[in-house]
């Protein structure tokens, strides 16, 4: 029964999207393969990938949770036709309308799928220093994701900014169930935001969790390491990271990142105290914990150089 429910939500989507103001049926792609963590909380655990055009750059987590009266989305992918195969997901198991996307924060694979959800009574929340942040980077995110995935997944992509923004806290009602927005000081980047579903204490990290992919350093060292023991003091049922499996348990899931993000502290700082050079550390900081996880040198040497500048005037 329940396959039949499922293959009939499936089939009003199609129906829907041949209404003016979907796309058209040739575009839309099949819906991202979705867990139900909890009771209406749904996520996709993204790939340990780069951006290619076999993936759309649909290679960060993205979720959405269900009220009795509107959906919210939490990050949308990294390119329109990756955030249409979100939107595909969503109407898949719900006709409420979509009330709120919430972007995490400003990397293109969490956001640039907010395209897909250009929609009557959408609004688009992020962090209060987002919007300033994207408009620095947009044409450089849009270039490099029109070059990584080719122009077939990148059409229609824009690069749209929350209009609803978060200084310190906010809740998100969906009836039946709210949310908890909560800014955080500069860690992974300087606009993080996380979200908290109250219902049942699921927990959206965004990037300040990455868990299998190493983690990508874009704000300050010191100041995620700080971020990540200020959220381990608190409680949650379960964690979704930006990068990983759709769940995990918590504070448990914490663990290697900050043992990861110390030892790369300790490192650098070591080879700054020896006089070592900028070259040296993106060679060598960090490199024990090399084998634990996916993408290492692809991301540890701009690591290394990012805490590099930030330690050696400590």
């Amino acid at each position: 029964m329940q396959r039949l429910v499922m293959l009939a939500r499936l089939w009003i989507t199609a129906c829907l999207i041949l209404l003016p103001g979907f796309a058209s049926a040739e575009t839309l792609p099949m819906p991202l393969p979705m867990t139900e963590v909890a009771e209406g909380v749904f996520v996709f655990a993204a790939p340990y990938e780069l951006a290619a055009p076999g993936n759309a750059d649909a290679i960060g987590n993205a979720g959405f949770v269900i009220g009795s009266e509107a959906v919210a989305v939490v990050d949308t992918g990294g390119s329109r036709q990756a955030g249409l195969a979100l939107l595909a997901a969503i109407r898949a198991r719900t006709d409420k309308p979509i009330r709120y996307v919430v972007d995490t924060h400003v990397h293109p694979d969490h956001l640039l799928g907010n395209a897909a959800f250009r929609l009557p009574g959408v609004t688009i929340v992020g962090h209060a220093n987002l919007p300033e942040a994207l408009s620095a980077r947009a044409g450089t995110y849009l270039s490099a994701t029109r070059r990584l995935i080719g122009e077939a997944a990148f059409a229609g992509t824009e690069a749209i900014a929350p209009t609803l923004l978060v200084k310190d806290r906010l809740t998100l009602d969906l009836g039946g169930r709210t949310l908890l927005l909560e800014a955080w000081p500069t860690a992974h980047t300087n606009t993080d935001l996380t979200v908290l579903d109250e219902k049942t204490g699921t927990w959206f990290l965004g990037d300040l969790l990455f868990a299998g992919h190493v983690p990508a350093l874009d704000g300050s060292l010191k100041g995620w390491i700080a971020v990540i023991d200020a959220l381990r003091s608190r409680p949650a049922a379960r964690v979704v990271p930006g990068h990983g499996p759709a769940a995990m348990p918590w504070p448990a899931a914490a663990d290697p990142i900050r043992r990861y993000l110390v030892r790369l502290r300790d490192d650098v700082r070591a080879m700054i105290a020896e006089g070592r050079t900028l070259r040296e550390a993106a060679e060598r900081a960090g490199q024990s914990e090399r084998d634990n996880w996916q993408l290492f040198d692809e991301f540890n040497p701009r690591n290394a150089t990012s805490a590099f500048h930030e330690l050696e005037w400590e």
